[in-house]
């Protein structure tokens, strides 16, 4: 068991849930919650066992499905109802036969909303709290009080809100949280209120912070340094509007800014991969530019910056990203100058061997496929090529001779054209010479690039029969500025998988298929490439 006196406590499967677009399966929030305990997180708020038949199949399951190295379960629910005892109210029941060793209640702090939301008097709102807390706790479980508003209803009534603190201290809550639910505190209003709240009661305290002010990081770090023990997060921030303090950033700070210990030894580098496997889990891209577990936290695109990591990498990152599980990352763009060709050459496995005419060589021929439209910050498979290639070394398993795409389409019964109502057919050709043979195959498909993927695949699959287990996972399209219309140009980024890996190539082209076939080509040779096969 670690040391109690310092709380690390995750909502994601409470309050994070109630983010738009979120909707969690039982399952979603068991996974969810054994990667928090990886992640060695205290506590994990599960829900609200007797609110709703899912969060009640929850806590049942997680009896029998979880076994938690780290956290303690936590339900969550609210005082007993106005006029009520707790040991009577249902949802109260509810909480005490979860199964779950810690409650977490919310409860009223802000005279306005006693009177208004609840529509009872401020004397049974704080009998509301006492009951139901000394209730749990003569059933045996720890209790955590949220008080709901807290940083508002002091502010109109700084003396109510405290009598709400101290009543839930007095009645057995081990933490009493101060919740800036409407998360419109900036951190000077949380520094001076935490500070008030400590000199006029000796309960120990917590942070709830709502990002609405873009500033519950800095609230939830504001308040550490004030006293508070007890931290309230969300995995990526997740959360009702704009989010709740996010838990890696919050953890980051003190562990590596700060030194606390916080976490179990060892977890710390599971950072990374938690953040982006909850992603998943709940269906939204990572967040590229996320601090700490973002794929773009410690990457570096400057010339400049290149040429002094290349001496000292903490010249400028401010912190080592393995310590979070994450990796350094060299873009090469029009910026680039030396420094980050060799980086990035040396990230992807190629030795230029100090050759500074090879290296300006690549430098100026980034630069020049930059300016007509290429980027290679998120296409490393298409750098490692180019590269390979400056070395004298390409990566050629096929000749392209010629392709060529048709795409019909007929309406059905005069249909018009918005109508669904249409037969649609696209054909794809291509020709191409491998180990000396001429090759033509011809595929249909899901439109123009479904279908040259399918004729390029299946023209070499007999020769490289990795082909059959590439996947196209991913499929970018961007018009480029400073062009109009459809004489735009268009750059593409695919993603190919091959079940262990994932890489990315970019392609530009008059139009959509001409750069779709550029970024094709390459990705399926570099999976070629990843796939042993001698040229």
């Amino acid at each position: 068991m670690r040391d109690d006196s310092f709380h690390v406590f995750d909502t994601t499967l409470r309050d994070g849930a109630q983010r738009e677009g979120i909707n969690l399966r039982v399952s979603d929030k068991l996974a969810i919650a054994k990667l928090l305990d990886d992640f060695g997180v205290g506590f994990i708020e599960g829900g609200w066992p007797g609110a709703n038949p899912k969060d009640t199949e929850f806590f049942q399951r997680a009896s029998q499905e979880l076994t938690l190295k780290h956290a303690q379960l936590t339900a969550f629910g609210a005082t007993r109802r106005a006029g009520v005892q707790a040991a009577d109210d249902p949802q109260v029941v509810a909480l005490r036969e979860s199964g779950a060793s810690v409650v977490t209640l919310v409860a009223k702090s802000d005279e306005r909303h006693v009177e208004r939301a609840l529509r009872t008097t401020l004397d049974e709102n704080l009998a509301m709290i006492a009951d139901t807390v000394s209730h749990l706790r003569a059933h045996g479980q720890r209790v955590f009080v949220d008080c709901e508003h807290f940083f508002d209803g002091y502010r109109y009534n700084p003396e109510y809100a405290l009598t709400v603190v101290r009543t839930a201290g007095e009645a057995g809550a081990d933490v009493v949280v101060l919740c800036d639910t409407n998360g419109g505190m900036l951190p000077e209003d949380i520094t001076r209120t935490v500070t008030e709240v400590r000199r006029a009661t000796d309960v120990r305290l917590g942070i709830h912070a709502q990002d609405d002010t873009g500033c519950a990081v800095a609230n939830t770090l504001a308040s550490v340094a004030a006293g508070v023990t007890h931290v309230q997060c969300t995995a990526n921030g997740y959360g009702e509007r704009v989010g709740n303090a996010n838990l890696f950033s919050v953890v980051g700070a003190l562990a590596l800014k700060q030194g606390r210990d916080v976490l179990p030894q060892g977890c710390l580098a599971e950072m990374t991969r938690v953040a982006t496997a909850i992603a998943e889990i709940v269906n939204l891209a990572p967040d590229t530019h996320q601090p700490y577990v973002g794929v773009s936290a410690f990457a570096h695109k400057a010339g400049l910056h290149a040429s002094a990591i290349k001496v000292d990498p903490d010249l400028y990152q401010h912190t080592e990203p393995e310590l979070v599980g994450n990796r350094m990352r060299m873009l090469v763009s029009d910026m680039a100058g030396r420094a980050s060709i060799e980086l990035k050459a040396e990230e992807l496995g190629l030795d230029l061997a100090g050759d500074r005419e090879l290296s300006s060589r690549v430098v100026e021929r980034v630069k020049g496929l930059e300016l007509s439209g290429y980027s290679f910050e998120a296409a490393d498979a298409s750098m490692e090529l180019l590269l390979r290639e400056e070395l004298g070394e390409p990566v050629r398993y096929f000749e392209t001779e010629s392709w060529r795409v048709i795409t019909e389409r007929r309406p059905v019964n005069g249909a018009g054209p918005l109508s669904e109502e249409f037969h649609s057919l696209t054909e794809a050709t291509v020709k191409l010479k491998v180990k000396g043979e001429r090759i033509i195959a011809t595929a249909e498909g899901n439109g123009p690039v479904n279908a040259l993927d399918r004729a390029l695949r299946s023209s070499m699959e007999n020769v490289y029969t990795a082909l059959a287990g590439l996947e196209l996972t991913d499929y970018k399209v961007r018009i480029l500025e400073g062009s109009s219309g459809t004489n735009a140009i268009t750059r593409i980024l695919i993603t190919l998988g091959d079940g262990s890996g994932e890489w990315t190539t970019v392609g530009v082209g008059a139009n959509v298929v001409d750069a779709s076939w550029v970024a094709l080509e390459q990705g399926i040779t570099y999976g070629l490439l990843r796939q042993g096969y001698p040229q």
